[in-house]
This record gives structure tokens, sequence and C-alpha cells, in this order.
């Protein structure tokens, strides 16, 4: 089995790029996951590790060929495992993943679908956030409109706990993905003040997107023109918005609700 004990190695450096640079991501077409728990549930949901890296303390052989049977197993160092690694927790187990692709016209979904749309969402944790309600929620999809980064960001990653591998995700314009829930014939609700009624006074048992935008500037005015209804989350209190991924949970489970889930 290959060792690498040296934090030099040419390809530490290059996973050390994975890290830092989406660009790395996206010409190499992988990344990184950190954490048993995090590559299980990856592969649990069809993604494909090409390399796995232990820190033999902690983890043997045995246990990482029970993780996977293709993937190239390394042994690592703790300098280099410490150099990778950005929790302490994660049982010394790191994998290099290959991306998935995320285009709208991937997306399998239910005859009555339910779908969570975030345009331009910019914080990791917030996206972290939307996936782990999502997740929770059982959606059919998350979809993000004019994303800021590259969903493998490994912030992102971290921050789902896993959860960027048990949603459906795509990507795409605010203009493609309009175009395409129009198409699938699925009632757009878009969470902002302009010409809003109350979110609990709508209908969502039938196909549904719920759009939510960001706390600094909302929802563009593309989503608001062509919303089937403009919704919005009544506050008593002194500030006019809330966490954007706190305002998704609370509509995404008023659907639930009415769906007798």
């Amino acid at each position: 089995m290959k060792q690498i004990a040296s934090v030099q190695n040419p390809f530490i450096k290059s996973l050390l790029l994975l890290q830092e640079k989406a660009k790395a991501r996206k010409q190499s077409g992988t990344f990184l996951i950190e954490g048993k728990r995090e590559i299980e549930i990856a592969m649990k949901g069809g993604y494909e590790m090409e390399t796995i890296l232990f820190l033999p303390e902690l983890l043997s052989e045995t246990d990482v060929n029970k993780l996977s049977k293709t993937a190239d197993l390394i042994e690592i160092s703790k300098d280099v495992y410490q150099k990778l690694a950005y929790r302490d927790t994660t049982e010394g187990i790191l994998a290099v993943a290959k991306t998935k692709s995320l285009q709208l016209s991937d997306l399998k979904l239910s005859k009555n679908p339910l779908i969570l749309v975030a345009e331009a969402p910019e914080k990791p944790g917030n996206i972290g956030a939307l996936l782990r309600t999502s997740d929770a929620a059982h959606l059919d999809a998350v979809i993000i409109a004019n994303p800021k980064s590259d969903l493998y960001n490994p912030n992102i990653v971290r921050s789902s706990v896993g959860c960027l591998f048990t949603n459906q995700i795509a990507t795409g314009t605010t203009t493609e993905i309009i175009a395409f829930l129009k198409e699938q014939k699925i009632d757009i609700y878009c969470a902002t003040l302009q010409n809003s009624t109350s979110y609990h006074t709508q209908d969502y048992t039938t196909p549904t997107a719920l759009v939510v935008g960001t706390e600094a500037t909302g929802l563009t005015q593309e989503w608001r023109d062509a919303a089937t209804q403009n919704i919005i989350i009544p506050m008593q209190g002194e500030i006019d918005s809330m966490n954007v991924s706190v305002a998704a949970a609370i509509l995404i489970f008023e659907a639930k609700r009415q769906r007798g889930f």
C-alpha cells in the first residue's frame, strides 16, 4: 500500500489546492470529503471515491476496505492528516471524490414535487443549514440560482454535515430556473416583502417551489415578476427580515404540514 509521510508530497499539495481553489476542483472534477460518516453518506448518495487517505493510528486497512473496494488507499502520517483536515474529530480519514453534474435536466422529480430555490446565497453556513433543513423535510430538490461559490467548497461540505450528498441539487441562472419550473408546471412562491400575502394563506399541496433570497438584498425583480404568488412571513418585532435558513424552514414545514407529513 502506498504511504505518504511528507506534507511536501506533490499529491498532498494537489489536495490542498482542491480545498482552496474552486478552479482546481472544476478542472479535476474532484473534491475532498473529511470524516467517516460524511464519506459513508456520500457513497450512499452515489458519489464515487477515487482515493481514501487514512491515519493508521486511528483506522486499520480492514476498516477502510469496508468503506470502498474500488478506491485507492493511502496511509498518511499525522503531519499530513493535520495539514489536510479541518477538524480533529473526523476519525483520521479523508477521501477524494468525483463531483456530480448539477444540471437542472438531471433532476428526477416526483409527480407532486416540493422544491427549495435559494437565489445567490453567499455564506457557506447558510447554504449548509438550507441543505440540512431540506434533508430533514425530504424535499425533492434544492436549486441554487446564480451561485456565488461552487457547492463543493469544503466549508459547504462541512457545514452541511453530509446533507450536500443526501439532497438532489442543481444550479442555474434565475432565468434558466424560472423557465425550468414553468416548463414543469411548478407553482412559484417567492418570499419577499413586496406585494406579498401571508405565507400560511397559500396552498402548497400542488407542485411547489419555495424561493428565498439573501437577507441583505432579498429576491431580484425577475423572481417577483415570475411568482405565482409572493409571500411573506409576518414579523412582529423591530426588524423586517430573518436568517434565510430560518425563513426557509418555516415555509418548508408549512408546506409539509399541508401535505400531511
